[in-house]
């Protein structure tokens, strides 16, 4: 799904604008035993209780696609026979009205995790009625034929809260208020089928997870029957392993800074056109990069092999995923220098009488540990000199 998409879900997440059947939820304690079980009619709750259920869903649908929000691809075969793919189906299908479904998915999703405090697991099922939209995305009034059947799942960490001092109104005065259980965002969830070309996908689940570092393999293949995507801080680190493997020596600054300020204005270009599909880069395009530092052809024809091994022939990988395009670090054993991404040219390599030097232009404005100083001129030094 693309951010055009999730967006338009999102958007369903209000008391004014969703069709939800149902809210269905299972209080877990951090035993992995459960406390209670709900359904509720999403319309007979009071107008403040609808809004704080909705706003947790919709948090479930908040992220970078790539790196919070990932497509969860179904096998053909998975489609036409995984008991994992059939159970979505049916509770997608039934609007989450068979109990025997809705416990056993809270019983694969309780099993897969490693609680360490209480949970709550919360579904709702929900028809949207797809709108027509022109191809210059103008709605129309004309009524769409297409309903959009989707559950909605996501996981949420109940904690305690501290003991404090809070107001009460009835006697206008500070008591100390005793600890309570508090409903916290999400750590997990996903949207199942997907919203791919404003219609359904049953191919494919979107996933969320609020740690993009995290992601969650034993829920992913409890729920999928699926290996978890890499975290994208995996990615960046196994591309930049196959660029040094490849490249060796031929490795320099000047090249990764190449690489680095080509992929960030990518990225940046990429926003600024709005384009809602993530911006996906080849290895082709990345070899291109290279090419253009002048690295030699052989070492480029050693990273295309190395690239295709690590993710797959010709597979594209997402520029935000390798590459970021707010950060411009450089970092010794004893040393860190952080740059404005946007003026890297300031910094240059440099071999002096034999040592190695990271050289930084400072025309003004420099500062050391919050008081300015200033720079002396090597004629100013030479006046100062001794005879």
């Amino acid at each position: 799904m693309n951010r055009k998409e999730i967006a338009e879900i999102r958007r369903r997440m209000s008391p004014d604008k969703n069709a939800v059947s149902c809210i269905r939820g299972c209080y877990v304690s951090e035993k992995g035993e459960i406390i209670s079980t709900f359904s509720h009619s999403l319309m007979s709750l009071p107008m403040e209780d609808q809004e704080k259920y909705l706003a947790l869903f919709k948090k479930s649908l908040a992220g970078v696609p790539g790196r919070n929000l990932i497509d969860i691809e179904f096998r053909p075969d998975q489609v036409m026979n995984d008991p994992a793919h059939q159970l979505l189906m049916g509770l997608r299908n039934t609007a989450l009205t068979v109990d025997s479904g809705v416990e056993q998915l809270c019983a694969q999703i309780i099993e897969s995790l490693d609680l360490q405090e209480n949970c709550l697991i919360l579904m709702l099922h929900d028809a949207y009625d797809v709108p027509f939209r022109h191809a210059d995305e103008y709605k129309t009034d004309v009524i769409s034929e297409e309903v959009f059947n989707y559950i909605l799942v996501c996981v949420c960490p109940v904690k305690l809260t501290k003991p404090a001092l809070s107001w009460f109104s009835d006697d206008g005065a500070f008591h100390a208020r005793e600890q309570d259980w508090v409903v916290a965002p999400p750590e997990m969830g996903f949207m199942f089928p997907t919203f791919d070309d404003r219609a359904a996908n049953i191919y494919s689940a979107l996933y969320y997870t609020r740690d993009a570092e995290d992601m969650h393999d034993g829920f992913v293949n409890a729920v999928f029957h699926c290996d978890a995507p890499a975290p994208a801080v995996e990615q960046r680190e196994r591309f930049q392993a196959v660029l040094e493997d490849a490249l060796d020596e031929d490795l320099s600054f000047d090249v990764a800074q190449t690489v680095h300020e080509k992929l960030r204005e990518m990225i940046q270009t990429h926003a600024q056109e709005k384009v809602p599909e993530p911006l996906e880069v080849s290895r082709r395009e990345i070899g291109g990069m290279l090419q253009s530092c002048g690295v030699p052809g052989e070492k480029i024809e050693a990273f295309e092999t190395r690239y295709d091994a690590e993710f797959g022939q010709g597979a594209p990988l997402r520029a935000a995923n390798i590459a970021e395009p707010k950060k411009f670090e450089l970092r010794t054993p004893d040393v860190v220098v952080k740059v404005n991404p946007e003026r890297s040219d300031l910094i240059e390599t440099r071999v002096i009488d034999g040592l190695k030097y990271i050289l930084i232009r400072a025309d003004e404005g420099v500062e050391v540990n919050g008081v300015n100083i200033s720079i002396a001129s090597a004629a100013a030094e030479a006046d100062d000199a001794p005879f």
